[in-house]
């Protein structure tokens, strides 16, 4: 299917995964709108504020991407992050919140304010994680946050049958390149490095290629979900480094 003047919102933009799909998608020739706190640090055609843990960033992005895109067709949710990796009773409120309110209630705010926009065609996609399929240990709110995420696709699915609107879950694995790790060790540089010590892990293009694979079927076709990991990695936990 070809994409060229199909209209996109990306949240969380402004690096990683996010960034590389605004970027991709603005190359097949889609509008983009991209948000994201850090504004300065977008590069697509239409970039605001947004914090999609406040419902008042939210509706204020929301209502200037339309505007800008005069309309819209694919709504990529990617905003989202994980703070700790320790046991669960070391967690905190707040770390919770974040979590939380970023991946669960952040996705599920920025698809209800999108759901009116859509018209004749729509795809939206929502960025999962294999912390969403199988548990570890030392991530429980994380987990949680991503059971939640894929639990909400499908559900919505449901909701959606009927309507021109085709809903895919991704959900990679050890993925470089992105600020996932710096965010989760709260800053701290050689812990997030150590992540990806001794393994060749994805890059934010191996997903952005499962992303255009789903928006670019045949409009009778959804693909419901893609799961991607590195070759060396078989489970969220279970990764085959070298000494």
């Amino acid at each position: 299917m070809d994409l060229t003047g199909k209209r996109a919102i990306v949240t969380g933009a402004s690096s990683g995964i996010g960034r590389a799909t605004a970027r991709a998608l603005a190359e097949a020739g889609v509008h983009v709108a991209g948000g994201a706190r850090r504004v300065a640090r977008l590069e697509t055609e239409i970039a605001h504020e947004l914090d999609v843990t406040d419902p008042e960033s939210s509706a204020r992005f929301v209502e200037a991407a339309i505007e800008g895109l005069g309309g819209l067709d694919i709504l990529v949710n990617n905003a989202g992050g994980a703070l700790g990796r320790a046991p669960f009773d070391e967690s905190s409120d707040e770390d919770e919140a974040w979590v939380l309110g970023t991946n669960v209630a952040g996705l599920m705010r920025m698809t209800r304010l999108c759901l009116p926009h859509f018209a004749d065609w729509g795809h939206i996609v929502n960025i999962g994680s294999v912390a969403g399929r199988a548990a570890y240990e030392g991530g429980a709110s994380y987990i949680t946050a991503k059971f939640a995420e894929r639990g909400f696709t499908y559900a919505l699915r449901e909701d959606l049958l009927g309507r021109p609107i085709r809903v895919t879950t991704v959900d990679p694995g050890l993925v470089e390149g992105t600020e996932f790790s710096l965010v989760r060790f709260k800053g701290d540089e050689e812990k997030a490095a150590a992540v990806y010590r001794g393994v060749e892990p994805l890059q934010p293009g191996d997903v952005v290629d499962c992303i255009l694979f789903a928006l670019t079927r045949p409009w009778h076709v959804n693909v419901d979900e893609i799961v991607v990991k590195a070759r060396t990695q078989s489970s969220g936990a279970r990764i085959l480094r070298e000494e």
